[in-house]
């Protein structure tokens, strides 16, 4: 075997949550093409069974979906029994659950002086369940999966996990609190579980987004006609590649990450933004 390929990569077997979403099925694909088994665990099952044929048909790799809540833990232990059973043991996970919601979003970026007229648009108007909301997704989303679905590593003395951040856990955006303070949470635990899992073989790392369009932040990023908002505008003006970045973008350092090549990698948060963070605006 070539040490300088994903080889290493091929059978092995793969948990991704909220695997049926734009950069869940990206990846999914992304895994398929170096030959891994993935089983894409997703609360809709039905886009997760659909995804799954796809990918197995195309790619000739065993592929499953498996419906669960990243919520709940017995969902969860329901999901890991049925992918020992028709997968075997879990060798990699992908906490891909996540995203942000209207209910955890301001209406202004900036309080001015005339908002203390009106503090609906501004975090004073925030709703506490659609803070609350967000935040576990993200963050309790990652927390109970791990718990989970890294017995079959513990066992084994090897395993890689990678979580999804953001570019948003270094710089908090305007307008969303619950997902900044969730993501830089996901930093911190990436880093923290890396320490304590350092002995026993499992790595744990994360991969940062930049600017991506996806179903979860369209509402901020595109009018109803299909244009981009003032909040559009500045973000590519801040991007040195001018673009967002597209799902398939994400695929290297995630293979990277989930190879034995960076098997003396463990607690660091990957980057990946088009620019976006070395640049100053000037």
């Amino acid at each position: 075997m070539n040490k300088y390929s994903f080889e290493d990569l091929k059978g092995k077997v793969c948990v991704m949550t909220g695997g049926a979403g734009v950069i869940g099925a990206t990846l999914a694909r992304g895994l398929a093409s170096a030959g891994v088994k993935t089983a894409i665990v997703d609360i809709n099952e039905e886009a997760a069974t659909k995804l799954a044929a796809e990918i197995e048909k195309e790619y000739g790799v065993k592929t499953i979906g498996v419906v669960a809540n990243v919520l709940e833990k017995e969902s969860l232990e329901a999901a890991k029994a049925k992918v020992n059973k028709e997968l075997g043991k879990i060798e990699i996970l992908i906490n891909g659950a996540g995203g942000n919601s209207p209910k955890a979003t301001t209406g202004v970026e900036q309080m001015v002086e005339e908002d203390k007229k009106n503090l609906d648009a501004t975090f004073y108007g925030l709703s506490m369940d659609g803070f609350q909301r967000v935040y576990d997704l993200n963050f309790k989303g990652t927390l109970l999966p791990t718990m989970v679905f890294t017995g079959d590593m513990l066992e084994a003395g090897k395993g890689a996990i990678m979580n999804i951040s953001s570019m948003n856990s270094y710089r908090p955006l305007t307008k969303i609190p619950a997902y900044s303070a969730a993501k830089a949470s996901i930093n911190n635990l990436t880093e923290w579980l890396a320490v304590h899992f350092a002995k026993i073989g499992i790595r744990v790392n994360a991969i940062a987004p930049g600017f991506f369009l996806t179903n979860q932040n369209r509402f901020l990023l595109m009018k109803e006609d299909g244009t981009p908002t003032p909040r559009t505008e500045k973000i590519l003006n801040n991007t040195p590649m001018g673009k967002f970045g597209e799902p398939e973008d994400l695929i290297g350092a995630t293979l990277y990450l989930l190879s034995d090549i960076s098997s003396f990698v463990t607690g660091i948060v990957i980057p990946i933004d088009g620019g976006f963070s070395a640049y100053s605006g000037v």
